[in-house]
């Protein structure tokens, strides 16, 4: 079950980063020279840049799932709330492993809304993030909590 979860996990990221690429690549050359880099809590751009900069989020979106790739092969190299015995390392694994995958989803989750939110934005200054970015914040807190918590009651 345990490996079942992890794959499902690898190939919803990689799918997700797939379609930041295409989607990225799709559009590039239609974009104006000048793109909004950056934008403030309220969903307006406060730094503008080249259209090449449209490439930051999917090559970083690339160094994330490769790091994540790696930390969760090894989850010994972990740090983890309660300490690990051989009686409770593989929950505890376990739930490191998922953590980290589903923080790897919503961090592509939140790169997909945000290179929507400059393309759209490039094309019509009017537009707004279909998701509210801060939106994220919660879900990715909530996540981590509950790992802990998860793990404690593991303990």
């Amino acid at each position: 079950m345990e490996s079942i979860i992890s794959t499902v996990f690898d190939v919803l990221n990689l799918v997700l980063i797939l379609s930041l690429w295409i989607y990225t690549l799709r559009v590039f050359k239609k974009l104006p020279e000048k793109i909004p880099t950056h934008f403030d809590l309220e969903g307006k751009p406060d730094s503008f840049g080249r259209k090449r900069s449209i490439y930051f989020l999917p090559i970083l979106s690339l160094i994330f799932y490769i790091a994540f790739y790696f930390i969760t092969r090894d989850p010994k190299s972990g740090n983890f709330p309660v300490e690990i015995t051989t009686a409770n390392n593989e929950i505890q694994f376990f739930i490191m492993i998922l953590l980290m995958k589903w923080l790897m989803f919503l961090v592509m989750l939140l790169f997909l809304n945000l290179q929507d939110h400059t393309i759209r934005y490039s094309f019509n200054a009017d537009s707004k993030a279909k998701v509210p970015i801060l939106l994220f914040i919660p879900f990715i807190f909530i996540s981590v909590m509950v790992a802990v918590i998860t793990a404690y009651i593991y303990e």
